[in-house]
């Protein structure tokens, strides 16, 4: 049986740390995924094959991935950018990433939210993951075999956010819930939010 595991952070790298850790233990590449809040623009998208920028091709299409970066191994070699609605622009790669964009493309209600419970996330840490990304963080889930969840978890652990303490500093700040029809954190938000992490 496969479960999913997700975990939330403050940093890209540490979740880059956690794929690579992931993919070093054994998990496919094409069983994890990553999603990073780029609106403050860390991640300089690069042009595809169409000659477009991504980040314009992204923000026009809403739902738009651009080519994957090379010169790294595994599932960080494709990272693309691309528009989530309510989390505005991320860089991602991986089958939830994939799974959003369809939702976002097709109407489909749930967006990152609704990918992550169809996969096994609990209806409670889905809409926190996603504010979680909305705020300036990074997700990382992965699909392993339920025999070997205490491992992979393990792994995710180091680094990462407690996300119940997390929620519960969002609400003494009067957050009430994630809305994907709140509009996305803009780069000032993001770095204010970020800064209070350390991160």
């Amino acid at each position: 049986m496969t479960v999913t595991i997700s975990r939330l952070y403050d940093s890209y790298a540490d979740a880059q740390q956690a794929v690579t850790a992931l993919e070093a233990a054994g998990v496919q590449h094409s069983n994890i995924s990553i999603v990073a809040n780029n609106s403050d623009g860390w991640f300089d998208g690069k042009k595809d094959r169409d000659g477009v920028d991504d980040r314009a091709e992204a923000a026009g299409t809403g739902a738009g991935i651009g080519a994957g970066v090379g010169g790294a191994a595994g599932l960080l070699a494709g990272l693309g950018l691309l528009a989530i609605p309510g989390l505005g622009p991320v860089v991602a790669a991986g089958w939830l990433a994939a799974t959003a964009v369809g939702a976002a493309a097709g109407a489909a209600t749930g967006g990152v939210v609704g990918a992550l419970t169809e996969a096994g996330v609990s209806k409670e840490d889905a809409p926190l993951y996603a504010e979680g990304v909305r705020r300036g963080g990074t997700l990382v889930s992965a699909k392993v075999a339920d025999a070997d969840r205490t491992r992979f978890d393990g792994i995710l652990n180091r680094s990462s956010v407690n996300l119940q303490d997390r929620s519960a500093t969002w609400q003494k700040t009067g957050w009430t819930g994630y809305d994907p029809a709140n509009k996305p954190y803009g780069a000032d938000e993001v770095r204010k939010e970020r800064s209070l992490y350390g991160s």
